[in-house]
């Protein structure tokens, strides 16, 4: 693997060994995306503003024209084995590519005014689906811990899901929108309001509406909305994009359907079981991230950081993320822990069983890891506290279903800020598919079961179709079984070089690694593609 494709790996989509058998599609989209691109001017100037004056949604300034690629430079790419991977994926690219850069006047989750910024991938060219009336795909990112992330900057090795996006979608005829989110890029927002609902999903309408009102563009002037909304995302982004399809049918808009990937729909589950001992990959990073933006948005999780985490890492850790680091540095720096989240002395008696659980026995090293005699992050009390919120308000849903609802009367603040965010509260009117996988270490399968089960006990018959990409093909005729089978092949291959290479286990703490970014990503993009050209 060359260092660039490294280097990306440490970008949006998960940990860096999360990305290994991801990296053959990421290497692919670097080679076909950049092979032959041309530079664009920029003609229009950076816009300084900080949304006053403005409405939300406007736009700032001119798009900036940063990048167009050409058919004929792709397809000159796919003589190379590892390229026909990619069409396997995403399909034979049919269209030009005119990659822009918008800012837009939003908020923050105070309702402060603030600006974002973000992408606008157009497609253009000779194809009947490349030009006129196109469909708009807007899509949510996964977490990034980088300030200057730019989902526009196809050029950037770290920037994967910007050259999915216009592999997967811009090529195929699609306009895709994908907002950088505030507090990233030039963002005149000093913090991001990671995972809270509200504001993100007013980030992702207001990036709608900026970008409607620049089309049509000027490298492809016959290119216009065509009036259908298709709303995607991916982890982070699958959460994000639930939320968005939410307010956007609360408040009258039409989506034609949508697609949330892998995300934490039902936070206050998650989190519960996370606290419960079944600490999640990269938890020391999405921990702080949303403690720090629900206490800025609620602010009664603590009165001082020192309450919440271990005095080691309190200081100056409300303004850490998103980082002007990568993430390895924030460990190299001791700024985060790696790994250990809890202690490994229990935080009471009766909860020495979790601390850390042992059942289900193939996750048992998975949870262990985030335990540690020294270093962890969250205070042992504070976590006891926790627990006895659970205890006395239990959830629907985890760890027994009754009624698969949020425990609307938990006390505990952050398990209220928890609830607030929860997206167990509405249901889909467009059609809706909810793609993931059950081993998921990273974003638990709990989250789509959760929301399946909910939206089963409350509104039978939702346009809900639910695929797990890591389930056997269901007899009788399943429309992913090929999808399916592939996956299977795939984690056999992770587990296969793993072997190869020494591993004791058959291979499965190198399936886990590779999980949530490597291998279900791609297939659960491609589910969304086809779902969405469907409609």
């Amino acid at each position: 693997m060359n260092p660039g494709v490294r280097k990306i790996l440490s970008g949006p989509f998960a940990d860096d060994p999360a990305c290994r058998v991801f990296s053959p599609l990421v290497a692919t989209c670097l080679a076909v995306l950049l092979a032959g691109c041309s530079s664009g001017d920029d003609s229009s100037g950076e816009g300084s503003g900080d949304g006053t004056g403005t409405s939300r949604g406007d736009l700032l300034q001119a798009p900036t024209l940063v990048r167009t690629v050409t058919t004929s430079n792709l397809l000159e790419n796919l003589a190379d084995p590892v390229n026909l991977a990619l069409l396997t994926q995403a399909g034979s690219p049919l269209c030009d590519i005119a990659a822009y850069r918008i800012q837009y006047a939003t908020i923050g989750s105070l309702e402060e005014p603030t600006t974002a910024t973000g992408a606008l991938l157009v497609p253009a060219g000779s194809e009947a689906r490349c030009t006129g009336g196109r469909p708009i795909v807007l899509y949510a990112h996964g977490t990034s811990t980088e300030a200057d992330y730019d989902i526009s900057n196809l050029d950037d090795e770290r920037n994967a899901e910007g050259l999915l996006m216009a592999a997967f979608f811009a090529s195929q005829g699609f306009i895709v929108v994908a907002p950088n989110y505030t507090g990233y890029d030039t963002s005149t927002l000093p913090y991001h309001p990671y995972l809270v609902a509200e504001a993100q999903s007013a980030d992702m309408i207001d990036a709608l509406a900026a970008a409607r009102s620049a089309l049509p563009v000027a490298e492809a002037a016959q290119t216009t909305d065509g009036g259908k909304l298709f709303v995607t995302g991916y982890s982070q982004g699958g959460y994000v994009a639930m939320a968005t399809q939410r307010t956007l049918e609360e408040t009258g808009a039409t989506v034609t359907a949508a697609a949330p990937m892998s995300g934490p729909y039902a936070l206050a589950a998650f989190v519960d079981a996370v606290f419960a001992g079944r600490v999640n990959g990269g938890s020391t990073v999405f921990g702080p991230y949303l403690f720090t933006a629900y206490q800025r948005a609620y602010g009664d999780l603590y009165v001082q950081p020192a309450e919440m985490f271990e005095a080691q890492y309190a200081e100056g850790i409300e303004t850490l993320l998103p980082a002007n680091v990568p993430r390895s540095e924030l460990y190299a720096q001791g700024k985060l822990p790696r790994d250990a989240f809890f202690s490994l002395d229990p935080p009471a008696p009766e909860f020495a069983d979790v601390t850390p659980p042992t059942t289900p026995a193939e996750f048992a090293s998975l949870w262990k890891n985030g335990f540690a005699a020294t270093g962890f992050l969250i205070r042992n009390d504070y976590r006891l506290r926790y627990l006895q919120d659970m205890q006395a308000h239990p959830d629907g849903f985890w760890p027994d279903t009754t009624d698969a609802e949020p425990a609307d009367d938990a006390a505990f603040p952050l398990r209220r800020a928890l609830v607030a965010n929860d997206l167990r509260n509405w249901t889909p009117r467009a059609p809706t598919l909810l793609c993931g996988g059950h081993d998921d270490p990273t974003v638990f399968w709990l989250n789509t079961q959760a929301m399946e089960s909910y939206w089963a006990t409350h509104v039978p018959g939702a346009p809900v179709t639910v695929l797990d990409v890591d389930a056997a093909p269901a007899a009788g005729g399943d429309p992913y079984a090929d999808l399916k089978q592939r996956f299977d092949l795939a984690k056999d291959l992770v587990a296969a070089q793993s072997v190869a290479q020494g591993a004791s286990d058959g291979g499965w703490k190198a399936v886990l690694d590779a999980y949530h970014a490597g291998l279900v990503a791609p297939f659960c993009l491609e589910a969304t593609q086809e779902f969405f050209e469907s409609r």
